[in-house]
C-alpha cells in the first residue's frame, strides 16, 4: 500500500492490518489467543413457502482469550472515517452475548475500553493495550476471586483432536455453573432450549469439576432409559473406564461416575436403593430434564436429592417450572443463566417452524348427537354439546380420525413420504386408532414394510422397541410414529420434520418439550443414499395448541408463582371421569392409570376440513399469517418506502447482491416469491419492482436483448468483448450471483477465452474490470435509471 495514502482513505480492513492488529499482537499470543474475524453464530434459518435461506452470521472483529475457555476482550474496528468509540456500541451488544468483561473500539488512532462489571469507559493508546495477563488481574480483583476459585475456573474443558468445541451459549452455560461452585454455590439451575445440547454441557461441567478435583463422585439423573443410554453411549463416553449405570439393588461404590433412572433408585417407601450409599456419597448431582416433577415435595426426585442434601445439586432444564404446586426455582433458584428457542433459532443452531392450523366443522361448531342417539356398542349418548375438548377424550368420531390421517398422509405425499413424523394424541386407545387409521392411508407403504407406520406408547413393548431405529438418522423406519406421553420428551429425533398435534394441551412445559422435538437441525442426511435436508420443521395442529406460541411465558423467563394462583401443574382442572362402558385402554403413558370413564364411538358421523392457515416463524420470534407474497411487499416498503427511493439505492449500489442479502436479512426470500409468481425467468430486480411498487416485469432474456440492441458492447473489442457478451449470457441464466464474482472467470465458457489473469489485464487491471462489471449492470438496468 502507498504510503502516500491518507489514514482517513483507508478501509477498514486497512485499519485493522496496519494499526489495531499489531498493537494486539505485540501483546497477546496470535496463534492461541487472538481469533479475528470470528463468527459465533450460523445464522438464522429463515423459511418462506418451501424455501430457505440462512441469515447473516454474528462476527466479531476480535476475540482475545486468556485460556481456550475464557475470553477475556472483544475488540470492534471501524474506519478511520469513524470516532475511537464508533464500534463500542456493537461491542458492548456481543460481549453481553458471549459473557466477555472487557470490550473495546478502534478506529487506528486509540482504543476506547469499557469494563463491563463497572461501566466504565476509557480511551487509551495503541501502544498501551494491555496484556493477557494485566486484563485478567483486574477481572479476578474487581470479583474478589480466590486462588482455590481461580484455580477451578482457569480448568479448561475436555478437547481431543477431531471433537467438537462447546458453542458459544454452552460455553456460557459451562462457565457460570463451574464459577457457581467455585463461589460455594450448591443448587444451581441452567435453563436450555430442548436441541441445544444440554447433556454435552454436562459432561463438560463435571469434566472440568472432576479434572480439577473439586468434585470425584457424580450422579447424574434422568428420567427414561433411553435417555441413560444414549447419554453414555454419546456425549459421556470419554468417561467410560470410571461410569457406570445403577441397575438393580446391588451398587458398586468404586466408580466415579453413576447414570441412574430416578425411578429405580428411588425405589418405594421400605426398599429404596439410593440408601446403599451414605448420604456423604456423592460431591455432585446433574438432574437432567428437573422440570418433570423434581421440585415437588411428594416427588421420589425430591427425595433423593434431600437424602444427598451436602452435595452440589444442578438442574438442567428446557422448560422449568413456576406454578403454584411446583417451582424448580423455589428448590435451585432463578436461572444462572438462560438459552431460550427464540434465541436458538435466531442463531441459526435451532431449526425454525411453519404451522398450519387445521379447521374442522365439528371442532369449531362442536356436535351435538340427537335424541336418543346410541353408540356403536349400543350406549346412549349423553346429550349435550360436544367440542375439542371431549373428542378422544369423551367422544370419538371415526370420521374424525380418518380426515385427520388423510391430512397428513397428504402433507407428506405433497412433501415427502418418507420425512420422519410424529403425531401426538390424545390417550393410548387414540394412538392406536390412528396407527390404523395411518397405515389405511399409506396402504401401499405399509405394505412394503410394517414398520412404515408404528404406535410407541408406553404399554406397547413392540413399538417401544423401534423407538432406537425412529431416531436414527439412517434408518428408513419407522417413519410415522403415533404416541401419547412417551415421547414428549428425551427423543432427539434430528430428523422428524413433521409434529402433528392432534392433543389437547394446556401445559405450557408439555407444549414446550413437544414443540421441542423437532427443533434439531440437520442440514444433511441421507436415507439408502438419498439426501435429505432438514433446515426447518411443520406443525400441523387441529386442536388450536399453537395459540401457546402467543402467549408471553413461551419464551420468557420463569417467574415465581403467585400463593394466590390456583392453576395447577398442566394448567388444567383435574376431573373424575365415570366408569367405561366397554372397558377401555389407560389414558397416558403414566405409571399409574387415572380413573376410567366412558368414551362414546360413532362411526356415522361426517366430519370435513373447512379452513387452514399457514403461518411462519418471523425474525421477531411472532407467528406471520400473511402470504409470501404479502409480506415481502410489507418489508421491501419497510426499506424502501417508494419506488424513487429503491430506484436511487439500486443504481448508486456497487454492489446489487448487498440489496438482495439486506432483503433476506427482513425475510424477503425472492427465490421464495419468484415461485408465488411462478415466473423464475424474472430479475431480482423486476421481482422486487413488481411485488412492492406494482412495475411490470422484464425477463432476464428481455433485459439482454436490451443491453445487445444499444451499442454498448461495441465499446470493446476481442476477449474484453467476448468477456462481457458471456457475462450477459451467464446472467440471463443465473441472475447476479455469478456477475459480481471475479472468481466466474476461472470457469467456462471464460477459460476457453483466457485466463482469469489475462482477462483482468486486458481491461486494464482489476480495479478496471470491476468499473466495466458495475458499467455492465447499469446497462442491464438501463431502463430503472
Amino acid at each position: 500500500m502507498s504510503e502516500l495514502l491518507k489514514k482517513s482513505e483507508m478501509s477498514e480492513e486497512d485499519i485493522k492490518l496496519r494499526y489495531i492488529t499489531p498493537a494486539i499482537e505485540c501483546k497477546w499470543d496470535k496463534h492461541n489467543q487472538m481469533r479475528m474475524e470470528q463468527s459465533f453464530t450460523d445464522g438464522r434459518v429463515i423459511v418462506r413457502g418451501n424455501i430457505t435461506a440462512r441469515g447473516k452470521r454474528k462476527k466479531a472483529d476480535y476475540i482475545l482469550y486468556y485460556k481456550r475457555n475464557l475470553p477475556l476482550a472483544i475488540v470492534e474496528a471501524k474506519d478511520n472515517k469513524h470516532s475511537v468509540g464508533a464500534g463500542m456500541q456493537q461491542g458492548i451488544e456481543y460481549a453481553e452475548i458471549l459473557d466477555i468483561p472487557f470490550v473495546y473500539s478502534s478506529n487506528g488512532d486509540a482504543f476506547l475500553e469499557r469494563d463491563m462489571k463497572n461501566g466504565i469507559e476509557r480511551e487509551i493508546a495503541l501502544a498501551d493495550f494491555p496484556t493477557p495477563d494485566e486484563l485478567w488481574k483486574r477481572y479476578i480483583g474487581e470479583r474478589e476471586i480466590t486462588p482455590e476459585q481461580e484455580k477451578l475456573i482457569t480448568e479448561p474443558y475436555y478437547f481431543q483432536i477431531g471433537d467438537k468445541t462447546p458453542r458459544y451459549y454452552q460455553r456460557v452455560a459451562i462457565n457460570r455453573a463451574v464459577g457457581a461452585v467455585a463461589r460455594g454455590q450448591n443448587r444451581i439451575l441452567l435453563v436450555m432450549a430442548t436441541g441445544t445440547g444440554k447433556t454435552y454441557t454436562a459432561f463438560q461441567i463435571i469434566h472440568r469439576l472432576w479434572k480439577s478435583g473439586a468434585k470425584k463422585k457424580t450422579l447424574f439423573l434422568a428420567d427414561r432409559n433411553i435417555l441413560v443410554d444414549q447419554t453414555m453411549q454419546q456425549d459421556f463416553k470419554p468417561f467410560e473406564k470410571i461410569m457406570t449405570k445403577i441397575s438393580g439393588k446391588k451398587l458398586d461404590s468404586s466408580f466415579e461416575l453413576y447414570l441412574a433412572l430416578y425411578q429405580q433408585l428411588a425405589g418405594d417407601d421400605g426398599d429404596e436403593p439410593f440408601r446403599e450409599f451414605k448420604p456423604e456419597f456423592f460431591d455432585l448431582i446433574i438432574i437432567d430434564e428437573c422440570h418433570r416433577g423434581s421440585a415437588r415435595e411428594e416427588s421420589r426426585w425430591r427425595k433423593i436429592l434431600e437424602y444427598f442434601n451436602g452435595a452440589t445439586q444442578i438442574g438442567m432444564t428446557a422448560t422449568p417450572k413456576a406454578t403454584k404446586e411446583v417451582s424448580n426455582i423455589d428448590y435451585f433458584g432463578m436461572p444462572i443463566y438462560t438459552y431460550s428457542l427464540k434465541q436458538g433459532i435466531d442463531d441459526g443452531f435451532l431449526a425454525p417452524y411453519k404451522v398450519i392450523r387445521v379447521g374442522i366443522d365439528k371442532d369449531l361448531e362442536g356436535w351435538r348427537p340427537p335424541v336418543g342417539k346410541v353408540d356403536m356398542y349400543g350406549n346412549e349418548i349423553e346429550d349435550r354439546e360436544y367440542n375439542i375438548k371431549d373428542y378422544d377424550r369423551n367422544l370419538i368420531i371415526d370420521d374424525r380420525t380418518k380426515t385427520v390421517a388423510k391430512r397428513i398422509s397428504d402433507f407428506l405425499r405433497n412433501t415427502h413420504r418418507f420425512d420422519k413424523t410424529i403425531v401426538f394424541c390424545v390417550d393410548i386407545d387414540h394412538a392406536e386408532r390412528m396407527r390404523q387409521a395411518l397405515v389405511n392411508e399409506n396402504a401401499d407403504l405399509a405394505a412394503e414394510n410394517s414398520k412404515y407406520v408404528m404406535q410407541i406408547t408406553g404399554d406397547n413393548d413392540v413399538g417401544k422397541a423401534q423407538l432406537d431405529y425412529f431416531i436414527d438418522e439412517e434408518s428408513k423406519y419407522p417413519v410415522i410414529v403415533t404416541t401419547s406421553k412417551l415421547m414428549t420428551t428425551g427423543v432427539d429425533c434430528k430428523t422428524c420434520k413433521l409434529i402433528v398435534l392432534d392433543n389437547n394441551i394446556n401445559s405450557m412445559t408439555e407444549f414446550k418439550q413437544i414443540i421441542g422435538r423437532g427443533t434439531r437441525l440437520k442440514p444433511e442426511y441421507f436415507i439408502d443414499d438419498e439426501r435429505h435436508t432438514k433446515e426447518y420443521f411443520t406443525i400441523m395442529d387441529f386442536r388450536d395448541a399453537c395459540r401457546l406460541f402467543a402467549d408471553p411465558d413461551f419464551d420468557g423467563d420463569p417467574i415465581p408463582p403467585d400463593p394466590d394462583d390456583g392453576e395447577g401443574d398442566d394448567g388444567e382442572a383435574p376431573d373424575t371421569p365415570p366408569t367405561p362402558n366397554p372397558p377401555l385402554p389407560p389414558d397416558g403413558d403414566g405409571d399409574k392409570p387415572p380413573k376410567p370413564r366412558i368414551k362414546y364411538r360413532v362411526n356415522d358421523v361426517e366430519v370435513t376440513i373447512i379452513n387452514e392457515r399457514v403461518q411462519y416463524y418471523d425474525k421477531d420470534g411472532k407467528l406471520i399469517t400473511e402470504s409470501v407474497t404479502d409480506y415481502s411487499k410489507k418489508n421491501i416498503l419497510g426499506g424502501y418506502a417508494t419506488l424513487d427511493v429503491f430506484l436511487r439505492d439500486w443504481n448508486a449500489s456497487g454492489r446489487k447482491l448487498a440489496i438482495i442479502d439486506e432483503l433476506k436479512e427482513c425475510g424477503v426470500l425472492l427465490e421464495a416469491l419468484r415461485e408465488a409468481a411462478g415466473n423464475r425467468d424474472i430479475d431480482d430486480f423486476d421481482l422486487i419492482c413488481h411485488i412492492a411498487f406494482d412495475k411490470k416485469p422484464l425477463t432476464k432474456a428481455e433485459r439482454v436483448a436490451n443491453v445487445r440492441k444499444r451499442d454498448y458492447l461495441n465499446r470493446y473489442e476481442g476477449i474484453a468483448r467476448d468477456v462481457l457478451s458471456a457475462l450477459l449470457d451467464k446472467y440471463a441464466a443465473s441472475g447476479l450471483t455469478d456477475l459480481e464474482k471475479i472468481d466466474v472467470l476461472k470457469i467456462d465458457p471464460f477459460r476457453k477465452i483466457a485466463t482469469a489473469r489475462t482477462i483482468v489485464n486486458v481491461f486494464g487491471g482489476k480495479e478496471k474490470y470491476i468499473e466495466a462489471i458495475r458499467e455492465l449492470q447499469n446497462q442491464i438496468y438501463a431502463e430503472a435509471a
